[in-house]
């Protein structure tokens, strides 16, 4: 597993157990206001680690495609299409 990938993984495992965290805290009926700030939090982590999923898939799979000339334009595309949705 790269860096990265295990960087994704530490994120997702945090976000794991903020999850489990915030599904105690609403069965508590604790204040929402904090509640509220452990999902933003958890969101957090979780595009954290989308970030870290991306960045090993530029080093890695796009690299290899345009070192040797294969598939650039489809990895191009995933991208692109990537980037849309990231700003909607």
């Amino acid at each position: 597993m790269n860096k990265e990938r295990s960087n994704a993984l530490r994120c997702l495992k945090t976000a794991r157990g903020q999850i489990d965290g915030i599904i105690h805290m609403i069965e508590e009926e604790r204040y929402c206001i904090d509640i509220s700030n452990q999902i933003m939090a958890s969101n957090a982590l979780l595009k954290k680690a989308n970030l870290h999923i991306l960045s090993g898939h530029l080093e890695s799979c796009v690299k290899t495609a345009i070192s040797s000339q294969n598939d650039v334009d489809e990895k191009l595309k995933e991208i692109e299409q990537l980037l849309a949705k990231v700003l909607k």
